[in-house]
């Protein structure tokens, strides 16, 4: 199974503000969804892609990032649940963060650096992914979509103006290229 190239959905659509639902049949359907996921998110040059970004409302995101160490993590989540570390224990990781539905710009973004998700596979079995670094970031902005929350819904109102300024200068300057002669 090969998986076909979606576009991606972008920050206003209503797919990607609302919360997405469980999903409950683990079949050839989700499989396939899965594999164009992953080719959506590798044409795009992601490094993690959730269902509503390519305009399906279910609680799936595919991964392919390292971790703080530099190892690379590849894999679906589920149906997950993000749990990060108590209050005390935890440390911000204050970096850059995009997103491939709000193409173009950067924000700074402090998340905690450790997360883990547990959830499920393509075939129904239970996982669990710890993250360092990039991948728990990339876990919890991922989980976020699945909220129906896009990482400019956690910065300040003068970062996200800034942000979404500058996704439409972007998106405006692309759509006078692509009509010119």
């Amino acid at each position: 199974m090969t998986g076909q190239v979606r576009p991606i959905t972008l920050v206003g659509e209503p797919v990607l503000h609302a919360p997405c639902r469980t999903v409950e049949r683990f079949d050839d359907e989700l499989a396939q969804l899965v594999e164009d996921m992953f080719a959506s998110m590798y044409e795009a040059n992601g490094v993690g892609l959730a269902a509503n970004q390519v305009g399906v409302g279910l609680r799936v995101f595919v991964y392919d990032c390292h971790d703080a160490d530099d190892r690379e993590h590849k894999g679906v989540l589920i149906n997950p649940t993000l749990v990060l570390p108590e209050l005390g224990e935890r440390r911000l990781d204050d970096d850059d963060e995009g997103c491939l539905s709000v193409p173009g710009p950067y924000a700074k973004l402090a998340r905690p650096d450790r997360a883990t998700c547990h959830g499920f596979d393509v075939k129904g079995n239970e996982v669990t992914v710890e993250g360092t670094g990039l991948l728990a970031r990339c876990l919890q902005h991922e989980c976020d979509h699945l909220e129906g929350r896009v990482y400019i819904d956690r910065l300040s109102g003068r970062a996200r103006k800034k942000v979404l300024k500058e996704y439409e200068q972007l998106r405006a300057e692309a759509e006078a290229e692509a009509a010119a002669p």
